[in-house]
């Protein structure tokens, strides 16, 4: 047996007993997670037009508006969403935080080598010698984890990952929710456009049927004049419904990782307003404690902290370190581990706090301070979603309420119109009562269509508030295409 072999089987005997007693003796300081008990209703306050004795149905809501165009938007902007992609990237650091907290749980090794060429300092007789040296050996170090602060720091960066887990479902949430809402947005302005072009060409009708009458003698100038400006009138609505609309085809084109322009040509060709089946399931109150992201988010976050109280709890007590080291030494490469001089050291390093003027125990209120506030961002998550959903609800309920009347309201104006006209053709009504009328019918079905957007978006709302949100396959251990040398850059997307 070479002395190399016999120094490593000596640390070996030395290193194994001191590591099976750190391992039986140490113990985790710091308060232990539990999830904290929320009281939430029973059930929802208004039950108008929706099934709480049914689970929410949550899993690709979007599709019950039953529109393929926005189906595929909806695709689209879950692959090229940049907040999405920024999500994704945090998820990536979570990880490697967490792989590099466990690392720290496991004795660390480095190895070293050297070569060396020497040449001593002449003697009285003139001589001096000229040779070489090789070093090769290991250092081994382990941070004995008596008091748990590195398991602690393990258990704080996996509730980190998990909380950068529901970051990304609630950017999804959210994103789904825009990309909906945008888009029932930019059909609602399609749809208006349409009805203020057919009202205003009915209008300019009236005003041509007018300025007939008035060359028979049987209207005045200034009848003509009023049913112009009626015309006018309703055709200036359009430019404010054509930027709205604009705006809202933008926007969606940003959500979808574009630029703003993108989908114009594709979204020209107007289609009606996407409908929603109702009634819907919303389930009880406790269910948003597991589908709102936000919530479950806030809860990982609480739990994170509260790990990260042990954390500073550990750095008051005493620390202990193993540290040793093999080395071998030869004048010949080929001679070392045999004929070389062999040597090591192994040994506890001991480190106790003895006075730090409070900064030890201040870190410990500061933990604790912060395990408090996101404790209170707990609840206030809580409390946000149940309000969310309520208002979504009653929104809902009353807007379904509302259209009914509107809807009535819009076919008696329009028949109204239909019949003024009627009239003034026979000469036996007034020009200001067919402008009324036709004014009353133009607002109210501009009224209705609002309405029907309206009712999308609280759909659409009540959804987001309950948690519903993109609940396909996400690839989140890829970074983004990046080029190594001019680094991140923007790609042209005009599809």
């Amino acid at each position: 047996m070479t002395g190399f072999e016999r120094g490593l089987r000596t640390a070996k005997g030395l290193l194994l007993p001191v590591f099976t007693a750190a391992l039986l003796s140490g113990c985790v300081v710091g308060p232990d997670y539990r999830t904290p008990l929320m009281v939430v209703p029973a059930t929802w306050s208004d039950r108008t037009g929706t099934k709480p004795a049914k689970p929410a149905e949550l899993s690709k809501w979007w599709l019950k508006l039953r529109d393929p165009e926005l189906n595929a938007l909806v695709e689209e902007a879950v692959a090229g969403n940049l907040d999405v992609a920024a999500a994704k990237a945090k998820i990536r650091k979570a990880r490697a935080s967490y792989r590099q907290s466990a690392g720290a749980l496991a004795p660390s090794l480095d190895g070293s080598a050297s070569a060396t060429r020497n040449k001593s300092a002449a003697t009285t007789s003139g001589s001096n010698s000229v040779y070489s040296e090789y070093q090769a050996g290991f250092d081994a170090s382990w941070e004995l984890d008596l008091f748990g602060a590195n398991h602690r720091a393990v258990e704080a960066a996996r509730y980190g990952l998990d909380a950068s887990q529901e970051e990304l479902r609630s950017t999804l949430l959210t994103l789904v929710g825009d990309v909906a809402s945008n888009y029932v947005q930019a059909r609602g302005y399609q749809t208006r456009i349409a009805l203020a072009r057919r009202s205003a060409a009915s209008q300019r009708q009236t005003a041509e049927l007018t300025r007939t009458m008035a060359l028979a003698g049987t209207a005045t100038a200034a009848d003509v004049a009023k049913a112009m400006g009626q015309a006018s009138s309703t055709e200036a609505d359009v430019p404010s419904l054509e930027a709205g609309y604009a705006e809202s085809v933008h926007r969606l084109s940003v959500l979808t990782g574009r630029p703003p322009a993108a989908l114009i040509a594709r979204l020209k060709r107007p289609t009606p307003i996407p409908t929603p089946r109702l009634p819907i399931p919303t389930g009880i109150p406790a269910d948003i404690l597991l589908t709102r992201p936000d919530v479950r988010m806030a809860e990982r976050q609480c739990a994170q902290y509260t790990a990260k109280i042990g954390q500073a709890e550990a750095a008051r007590y005493p620390s202990v370190s193993l540290t040793g080291d093999i080395s071998t030494t030869a004048l010949k490469l080929g001679d070392l581990g045999r004929n070389s001089t062999i040597g090591w050291s192994f040994g506890p390093t001991l480190s106790v706090p003895l006075f730090n003027a409070g900064q030890l125990q201040a870190a410990v209120d500061v933990a604790k301070a912060q395990r408090d506030q996101y404790f209170i961002a707990y609840k206030a998550a809580v409390l946000t979603a149940l309000e969310n959903v309520e208002n979504a609800l009653v929104s809902l309920s009353q807007e379904r309420i509302r259209n009914g009347k509107l809807a009535s309201s819009a076919k008696s104006y329009g028949d109204a119109a239909r019949l003024e006209r009627t009239l003034y053709k026979a000469g036996e009504t007034s020009l200001l009562d067919v402008l009324d009328a036709e004014r009353s019918a133009y607002s109210a079905d501009d009224t209705l269509l609002q309405s029907r957007v309206s009712i999308a978006t609280d759909y659409i709302a009540l959804n987001k508030a309950l948690g519903g949100g993109w609940d396909g396959t996400i690839d989140s251990s890829k970074p983004e295409i990046i080029d190594a040398k001019t680094g991140p850059r923007l790609a042209s997307n005009t599809q």
